[in-house]
């Protein structure tokens, strides 16, 4: 058989000492992400997080940096994960937007606010994500390429 991690993007978007998160519907009830979802076919990696954003929060996101790229695989029983975890800033909310089926709300956290709600959180990713950027952790968009027919 071959293994085939699922390919996903992230984004940790700070804004006044805040973090964008999303409160999502799982199969083990609510939690707290970052905007995030899969890369789709024929998408690049920056459209991919630039369309995750936007369909989860109604916020525009430019990416500035790559904070991290991660695996990660929850056990044997789960599938794995590559997740490219991008930087940067919002603009242009759009109230009218309807966001992804299963996203519940939106919300601006501090980083005592995320801590607390760290059971919940939906991946180890998620903290670490936000660790790895307060730590400085930012790598040029550049390092990305893609040759996409």
């Amino acid at each position: 058989m071959v293994w085939k991690p699922h390919v996903t993007v992230a984004a940790v978007i700070e804004r006044e000492k805040r973090f964008l998160f999303v409160e999502e519907e799982t199969s083990n009830g609510l939690a707290f992400n970052q905007p995030a979802g899969h890369l789709e076919e024929g998408e690049d990696l920056i459209a991919a997080v630039k369309r995750e954003v936007i369909e989860e929060t109604a916020w525009q996101f430019e990416p500035e940096n790559i904070v991290a790229i991660q695996l990660w695989r929850h056990s044997p029983e789960h599938p794995s994960f590559l997740r490219v975890c991008f930087a940067g800033y919002c603009h242009s909310y759009n109230p009218e937007l309807q966001l992804d089926e299963g996203i519940v709300a939106t919300h601006w956290l501090t980083c005592d606010q995320i801590a607390e709600q760290q059971e919940r959180l939906r991946s180890p990713l998620v903290l670490m994500s936000v660790d790895h950027y307060l730590n400085g952790e930012r790598y040029p968009l550049s390092m990305l390429k893609s040759l996409i027919d």
